[in-house]
């Protein structure tokens, strides 16, 4: 599949979560990326939105939706120009909305345009809630060094999907490409990969299983590859928590 259209993870009254689809064609030297967005009681937010490359299309996709003016709420699960370098262009058209990013990374975003920081909303690294206008709140889930040193995971109790970033990604050859894990056996050789050397260390991985195994999650949605969903989340975190990555593997990285 070479792209796809927004398409809902889940709805009920007033709550929605959308995967914004993809480009329209593959590109060979950037990695593809998903963007998500939460509608809830008309109020918006955006999920790793992405940066300067995609912006045009995300940018539709959301206006073909809501109006910009109602994203209220921007979060970045860490640094990397994939998920942020876009953070000037979404802050200038989203007027009123705030950008929720790792206190270890603020001091950065100037180099990314960021020299006003009223608008932007330092995560400690322990955590905290991305608090809606009703007082519903979104828990921001420490996920450090997997496999940025300051990460988060963004949960959303009312759908019970966990925005995930980079954990769970996919890295799919060419063509080959599909938007939810039907398979999660085969799914597992475009993960491996990814997981081995992006994210820091198993203990890191089992921490953040701990965190996630404590509440309801019934799709894991990431920044690259494959939505996760039903039985097959479990078989994720078990396949996660065990994983030996990172300095687990230093010998096999420096031979």
């Amino acid at each position: 599949m070479s792209s796809f259209d927004t398409s809902v993870l889940y709805e009920d009254g007033n709550h929605r979560y959308l995967h914004l689809g993809w480009e329209e064609k593959e590109e060979k030297s950037i990695v593809q990326t998903n963007q998500y967005m939460i509608i809830h009681d008309g109020e918006v937010v955006l999920m790793d939105p992405g940066g300067a490359h995609v912006f045009p299309r995300v940018l539709a996709n959301v206006a073909e939706i809501v109006d910009i003016g109602s994203v209220s709420q921007i979060f970045y699960s860490h640094q990397d120009p994939d998920v942020s370098s876009g953070i000037t262009l979404w802050l200038s058209i989203a007027e009123r909305a705030k950008a929720h990013i790792s206190e270890l990374w603020t001091r950065f975003l100037p180099h990314f345009g960021i020299y006003e920081t009223s608008r932007i909303v330092a995560i400690p690294d322990g955590g905290g809630d991305l608090t809606l206008r009703d007082g519903t709140k979104l828990p921001c889930i420490p996920s450090h060094f997997l496999h940025s040193t300051g990460q988060f995971s963004l949960y959303d109790p009312t759908s019970r999907i966990l925005f995930s970033g980079d954990i769970g990604a996919a890295v799919f050859p060419e063509g080959k490409r599909y938007p939810t894990v039907e398979s999660f056996d085969d799914h597992l050789r475009y993960m491996e990969g990814f997981h081995k050397r992006y994210m820091a260390s198993n203990s890191a991985c089992r921490r953040w299983v701990d965190s996630v195994s404590k509440l309801k999650v019934d799709a894991i949605a990431p920044q690259h590859g494959a939505v996760i969903k039903g039985d097959d989340v479990d078989r994720f975190l078990n396949w996660f928590g065990n994983l030996k990555c990172g300095v687990d593997i230093m010998d096999q990285l420096f031979r």
